[in-house]
């Protein structure tokens, strides 16, 4: 295999280092050329000082003078601001640009870097709800090619490897059903964000933690497998598999059904896209039917998580819906990581944002910024206002 030169955007987080451990077990086939981070410098100085990467961007201004004070003995670029990330993904030595930056900022980054041409390691997935069609697009016009990071999306991926696309009847997502899987709205009107950071299975950040648990993370995923698989709705099925042994299928016309299997281990989906097309040997542990006597699965429970349909409804309608329902998510996870707003209350204020918000049927890169700037603050208003509401009937 050919070395490769990686830009890991998001470096910090759970995606981010979990990259570089695959990374470090292969020194002989990536090279890390950029790190960026949001805030957490002084991690980002660390892993710097270890993967001597050309360039790092601490996006956050305030933390430049930290980062550059301990990086320019080392003769490492640091740039700082959400433009940096734009600039350093053009760095033509750069083959893949692997994105785990959280949600809706890694839409720009990703763009700029479809159009010179990289290969995308996508654990982005908010970039391909969002604007879709803008970027396998740009992905078609560029050459550009997009290998999904997320485990499921890498299974689906996987199973299609020697198919042709116009044989899939079905794609079938497989979630875990998060720590509240069986839980009624009684149980859930009382939940805390603790309770929702408890994965069963998976170790990931807090927001894509708090999705699982909401079954937003599932909705995304129906999303971005339309994007990436180029099928519609009603062909992706979603069923809950609370051991994640199964990682997604895909059923295809003649009725058989292709299923991805595997420890529940980010690195091993991470591993796939950055070596693809070839497979190599890694340690990581290996699955042992002789543990797992069951493997059960049961249909999502839409009434007490309504998310899943409302993701639905945003790709049936499509246009700037998507761009709605995401930012409004991101409004709402966030106060809720802050006990500022319910478990059961985030949907009702995604629901609302997405009623009220005038929309747009081709939304270009522009259109996209002002949708979703003007959402958040429209999501904000709206938690103002349930609380008000909640705090009103709380003093009766």
């Amino acid at each position: 295999m050919i070395k490769k030169n990686i830009a890991i955007l998001g470096s910090t987080g759970s995606i981010g280092t979990q990259t570089l451990s695959v990374v470090r077990e292969y020194p002989d086939l990536f090279q890390v050329q950029v790190l960026t981070a949001a805030n957490n410098y002084a991690l980002l100085i660390e892993q710097a000082k270890a993967y001597k990467p050309i360039a790092v961007v601490i996006t956050n201004e305030q933390y430049f003078s930290n980062v550059n004070d301990a990086l320019s003995p080392l003769e490492i670029q640091v740039f700082t601001g959400a433009d940096a990330l734009i600039e350093v993904v053009q760095i033509p030595s750069i083959d893949i640009v692997l994105t785990a930056l959280m949600g809706f900022s890694g839409l720009e980054p990703t763009l700029a870097a479809i159009k010179k041409g990289k290969t995308i390691a996508l654990a982005n997935k908010e970039t391909l709800v969002v604007a879709g069609a803008l970027i396998t697009e740009a992905a078609k016009k560029y050459k550009a090619t997009i290998l999904p990071v997320d485990s499921e999306h890498s299974a689906i991926y996987q199973c299609l490897v020697g198919e042709r696309d116009l044989t899939i009847e079905k794609i079938i997502l497989t979630a875990s059903g998060g720590p509240f899987f069986g839980k009624n709205r009684e149980f859930l009107s009382t939940v805390s964000s603790r309770d929702a950071l408890k994965h069963p299975n998976w170790n990931m950040g807090q927001k894509i933690t708090i999705d699982s648990a909401s079954l937003m993370n599932k909705g995304l995923e129906v999303i971005e497998a339309h994007w990436l698989f180029g099928v519609d709705a009603r062909q992706i099925d979603v069923v809950v598999h609370p051991q994640s042994i199964i990682h997604s299928m895909v059923q295809f016309q003649d009725g058989s059904i292709k299923a991805q299997m595997g420890l529940p281990d980010m690195k091993l989906p991470i591993q796939y896209a950055l070596v693809y097309p070839d497979r190599i040997k890694n340690k990581l542990p290996r699955l042992d039917f002789n543990h797992f006597s069951q493997l059960t699965f049961a249909e999502p429970d839409k009434e007490a998580f309504p998310n899943l349909d409302l993701a639905y409804k945003a790709l049936e309608v499509g246009g700037s819906l998507p761009c709605v329902l995401n930012a409004a998510n991101e409004v709402v996870v966030a106060a809720f990581l802050k006990q500022g707003i319910g478990f059961l209350e985030m949907s009702d204020v995604i629901e609302e944002t997405m009623a009220k918000m005038d929309f747009i049927k081709n939304p270009d890169l522009k259109s996209f910024l002002e949708i979703d700037s003007l959402s958040r603050i429209y999501a904000k208003e709206s938690i103002k206002r349930h609380n008000k509401i909640i705090s009103s009937t709380n003093f009766k």
